[in-house]
């Protein structure tokens, strides 16, 4: 493994599960990390970065607010290597839109679309010109592979985020930097469950070597932990 002299990255939502595991992925390979959590309580990213020496920097943002986003902005300095997003709740995988609670429809379309593409939209200008912005995303909002139904809501808001980003790369299309939808695969975290066939171990180093191998490429891609590309 080839440390990364100088490269840094800005991880949004990395208090536990995959985004953690990106920070400790990123720090690992000699990376600059500056991560955030959701509020100020201590987490394990705290006890990551006190064991750093210096190299992660831990903020605290709840991306659903965004006057906590622009106050973010405001506290940082430079330019970043990367700026990735990590976005995600679900709900019972059993609802549809027959039975879902309004309040729960609305809970994720704002946490797992709105969200993370407000974070990209008030950020972006913190990203190098030749870095990457990219956004957790997930196999299951591909409209094409979806022939077994399930996750129905869950399905529908990584969709949304999907063409909320495809509308983003639309608008930036002069744009040098490259943009990334990341699918890590069914994993075994809070929200993935006991049952996911991968460990976070399995899937992070694939989601950060195919990460690093899209760099300097530009355009908008939509790939998996292996670097294959996930049909729309």
């Amino acid at each position: 493994m080839t440390a990364a002299i100088g490269k840094s990255a800005l991880i949004i939502g990395a208090s536990r599960g995959l985004g953690y595991a990106l920070a400790a992925e990123y720090l690992a390979r000699g990376w600059q990390v500056t991560a955030t959590a959701r509020g100020a309580g201590r987490t394990g990213l705290h006890d990551l970065a006190r064991s750093s020496d210096g190299r992660l920097v831990v903020e605290a943002v709840d991306i659903t607010l965004p006057e906590q986003v622009a106050a973010l902005h405001d506290r940082l300095a430079g330019k970043f290597d990367l700026l990735f997003v990590n976005a995600g709740v679900t709900n019972d995988p059993e609802e549809t839109v027959a039975d879902v609670p309004t309040e729960t429809f609305v809970r994720l379309m704002v946490t797992n679309a709105l969200s993370p593409m407000r974070v990209i939209e008030a950020l972006q200008d913190l990203v190098a010109p030749d870095g990457t912005i990219g956004v957790m995303s997930s196999g299951q909002g591909s409209v094409a592979n979806n022939d077994k139904g399930g996750f129905e809501i869950y399905r529908a808001s990584k969709s949304a985020l999907n063409q909320l980003m495809r509308s983003f790369a639309a608008r930036h299309s002069g744009d040098p930097r490259t943009l990334l939808l990341m699918a890590p695969g069914w994993v075994q975290t809070d929200l993935g469950g006991a049952a996911a066939p991968l460990t976070i171990s399995q899937s992070i180093p694939g989601v950060v070597d195919t990460i690093q191998a899209q760099a300097g490429k530009g355009g908008l891609r939509y790939l998996d932990y292996r670097g294959q590309t996930v049909r729309w």
